[in-house]
């Protein structure tokens, strides 16, 4: 990262209108657009900018598939995209070069048929592909599908490269970002938001914002919030450049691939994570057993360290060494025997990979709400406190969208879209009900 960043040696900032929590797309995106409004901001992560999910995930920056709640921010979204990889002096390796969801079988079509024609007005250029255009688009002739979802519009980038260079567009518009500064607690003045204690001291603020990731559920827990976030494990190689027959992102059951700025491929399969069972699993496990029964063939369940780990359940005070500073980067080990599989099927898919062999692989946690969507907004009973994660697996493509929303409610301006789908209180309301 650039040298202008705050360093651990540098004196800590003695106040700002808001603190941003964490450092991931979310919290760099509010920050940016918070700047952009005349508020003064201070992000703090507690380890490096984009260290953690926000480098680790496909890349994919899709309208394609969404679930009809966020697709308005979705569009949004990758309007937002465009116009930001314009204003960034480097290349993120943004570019449209469409997104593809194959189908194998008729179940599966009828999925894409459905999606389709249940989201027709919001005026996408998504449309489904014949068995003879899928082939033409594959590089076969052997009609292994019977169609496709087809979206030309969508788009990548790489997010390692595009989260830090985002950063340092909004320290460039004037955010202050301190790396390796962990945020401890919350300082109530008077019954609101006064300030945050930090691990090097009190900044004061107005308004806080927390987009923590899967570490957003352990600091609401802390300050007495119940929030039913979780943590799944997903796993993602790299290969080295490779001539493929196709320039977009593909999404099939067996394998997810997605071209790379190096002439690479980034490759994974959808769905297929490990839920990590801790403390709040058993806690919030009725909430998720729509996800679970739906994904039980792909999703493994794993107990271990993680049970009495930095995501367990856990209390500290102002003065205590917190969870965030045991940890400045959770870095999970990938799962070798499904990335094998993934492999496979990539070169199933695309037989000029047999001779390509991975280069990287690497695991990321996931923060993950019962619903899938993201939570954005206030949280009842803290004046001033905001929440910005649960983004569920597809955050990356909808970062900047989910950014300029949570800006917009802290600053009373007229908000992209209809902020109640987002809510905290969903949850809370479904639980009395």
């Amino acid at each position: 990262m650039q040298a202008s960043r705050t360093g651990s040696d540098a004196p800590l900032p003695e106040a700002a209108d808001v603190v941003v929590i964490g450092g991931g797309v979310a919290g760099v995106s509010t920050a940016l657009f918070l700047a952009r409004r005349g508020r003064s901001v201070v992000l703090c992560e507690k380890g490096r900018i984009a260290g953690e999910q926000s480098s680790r995930n496909w890349g994919w920056i899709r309208k394609m598939g969404r679930d009809h709640r966020e697709l308005p921010l979705m569009i949004e979204s990758a309007r937002l995209w465009e116009q930001l990889a314009a204003e960034m002096p480097e290349d993120i390796g943004y570019r449209k070069c469409g997104a593809t969801y194959l189908a194998r079988s008729e179940a599966e079509l009828h999925r894409h048929v459905d999606w389709l024609e249940a989201n027709g007005h919001f005026g996408l250029d998504s449309r489904l592909l014949t068995g003879n255009e899928t082939d033409r688009l594959l590089g076969r002739n052997d009609q292994q599908f019977l169609g496709a979802l087809h979206t030309a519009s969508d788009a990548v980038a790489e997010p390692a490269l595009a989260v830090p260079a985002l950063a340092r567009l909004a320290e460039a518009q004037g955010v202050r970002l301190i790396e390796n500064c962990a945020v401890r607690m919350i300082d109530h003045a008077a019954g609101r938001i006064g300030g945050v204690i930090t691990e090097r001291g009190r900044i004061a603020c107005a308004e806080v914002v927390l987009a923590g990731g899967v570490w957003s559920r352990g600091f609401l827990e802390n300050i007495g919030v119940a929030f039913p976030q979780l943590a799944i494990k997903s796993s993602v190689l790299r290969t080295g450049p490779a001539m493929v027959p196709c320039s977009g992102a593909i999404g099939s059951q067996r394998v997810s691939i997605r071209p790379r700025r190096d002439g690479g491929y980034t490759i994974a399969r959808s769905g297929a994570a490990e839920f990590q069972l801790i403390p709040a699993a058993f806690r919030y496990l009725p909430q998720y057993m729509p996800m679970l029964r739906d994904r039980w063939q792909i999703m493994k369940i794993r107990a271990g360290r993680q049970f009495f780990g930095p995501l367990g359940r856990m209390k500290w005070g102002a003065d205590d060494i917190s969870p965030f500073e045991r940890v400045r980067v959770l870095d999970p080990r990938p799962d070798a025997s499904l990335l094998n599989d993934v492999m496979a099927g990539a070169r199933e898919l695309f037989p000029q990979l047999a001779g390509v062999a991975p280069v990287e692989s690497w695991a990321g946690m996931i923060d993950v709400v019962p619903d899938e969507i993201p939570v954005i907004g206030p949280i009842p009973g803290h004046d001033g406190l905001s929440v910005v994660t649960g983004l569920s697996g597809h955050g990356f493509g909808i970062g900047p969208g989910v950014g300029l929303l949570a800006a917009q409610m802290i600053t009373g301006d007229t908000p992209v879209v209809d902020p109640a789908a987002f809510s905290p209180t969903r949850f809370s309301r479904r639980a009395a009900a």
